[in-house]
């Protein structure tokens, strides 16, 4: 199935006005939380606290032609919230994350995107929809190609996906963020890093909700802090590169959909639980500029309005924190959705040791069987893998 930005046809996002992200309000002793699931599109102001310069700020004028035939691009897992970050604090993930692979097709019509194939983990193939306009990839992709003006060339889109679904590691977010960059570099690599976050917020938006925690992190690497939303206003913090950080991530046989986890949420927080979480926030931003292992753990152990909504969702999550813990991991939550746990350590061998006793933990309390990867902070975001020059 083809979509081309250009045609009539009915848009994907909803219209309905929605609340910014933190929509706070005091009422007496109580602050009042509108939980962030966004439905608007938002404006296209962008401001990115980072080293790299802009290279536009408005849709290309100019339409540009490919450089290349075909591209292939990769983007990693993510750890959205951290803990205390609801919906403005992740990381990157090495090691794991979706694959696209792209190709200037005569026989796709022009200014469309036709997905050819998706294969990978778990029930990908069946769950996802070729349509582009329902799929994460598609959605970034043409997004791109709108900021782009392309309206010559048709391409065609074969997504691997490496992340199962539901797993809350990015799965959207890396699908999105892979097609974005290789939407990009096909044609010059004409968009700056902030314009290709806008790009994949759209399939977010589409998915789970505007929420840039995975996405941003899945193209800039490393950490992430969203300091705004309206206008977009990232802030990439530097985790000291001669510090080691591994995260124990457990994926146990069950999907949490972000809408479902998104839903059980409070809809109101009071003041006490309001300070305390922004205070660990605080902290834990301070530890990962200071590479600060132990205080990173003790913040990110530490959500008091989000986590426990969420852990008793997913049985047994409350004792796999528990076993990490006393395993001797420096911290553990739910990473973004869930239903993967995470833990921090500064070792592998003993992050491998933390997951066998967190997989028999999710087994003994949860019946549920699980898988553990330990991987290292991933500092380079989503990237071209190969390429073919026209």
């Amino acid at each position: 199935m083809v979509a081309c930005f250009l045609c009539p046809c009915p848009h994907p996002y909803p219209s309905s006005a929605s609340a910014s992200p933190l929509d706070l309000k005091q009422e007496g002793v109580a602050i009042s939380i509108t939980i962030p699931i966004p439905t608007q599109r938002r404006t296209t102001r962008t401001r990115c606290n980072l080293s790299v310069p802009s290279k536009t700020n408005a849709i290309t004028k100019t339409e540009p032609h490919p450089v290349c035939t075909s591209v292939k691009a990769f983007a990693p897992a993510t750890v959205a919230n951290l803990g205390p970050g609801f919906d403005f604090l992740g990381c990157a993930v090495d090691g794991l994350g979706d694959t696209v692979s792209l190709t200037v097709d005569p026989h796709v019509h022009p200014g469309e995107i036709s997905i050819s194939d998706i294969s990978g983990t778990g029930t990908s193939t069946t769950k996802l929809s070729k349509n582009p306009l329902w799929n994460c990839a598609g959605i970034a992709a043409l997004e791109v190609m709108k900021m782009l003006g392309i309206r010559s060339v048709g391409l065609s889109l074969s997504l691997e996906k490496g992340l199962p679904l539901g797993s809350g590691l990015g799965s959207s977010a890396a699908s999105a963020a892979a097609a974005a960059v290789a939407v990009n570099e096909i044609f010059g690599n004409k968009l700056a890093v902030q314009e290709l976050v806008l790009a994949s917020l759209k399939s977010e938006e589409k998915v789970s909700g505007y929420h840039a925690d995975n996405v941003a992190p899945a193209i800039m690497g490393g950490f992430v802090l969203i300091r705004s939303y309206e206008p977009l206003d990232l802030i990439q913090l530097m985790f000291p590169a001669e510090k080691e950080l591994f995260f124990v991530l457990v994926t146990p046989e069950f999907e949490a959909p972000t809408k479902k986890m998104r839903a059980a949420l409070p809809a109101e927080i009071g003041m006490p639980h309001h300070v305390w979480n922004c205070s660990q926030a605080g902290a834990l931003v301070a530890s990962v500029l200071q590479g600060d292992l132990p205080a990173l753990g003790k913040a990110l152990s530490s959500d008091k309005i989000v986590e426990p909504r969420r852990a008793p969702l997913i049985p047994g999550m409350e004792g796999v924190k528990r076993a990490a813990l006393d395993a001797g991991a420096f911290g553990c939550t739910i990473s973004g959705a869930g239903p993967t746990a995470v833990a921090v350590i500064d070792d592998e061998r003993r992050g491998m040791e933390i997951g066998e006793r967190m997989i028999d933990t999710f087994l003994k309390e949860g019946n549920l069987k699980a898988s553990a990867n330990v991987k290292r902070l991933d500092r380079v975001g989503a990237r071209l893998i190969s390429s073919t020059r026209t």
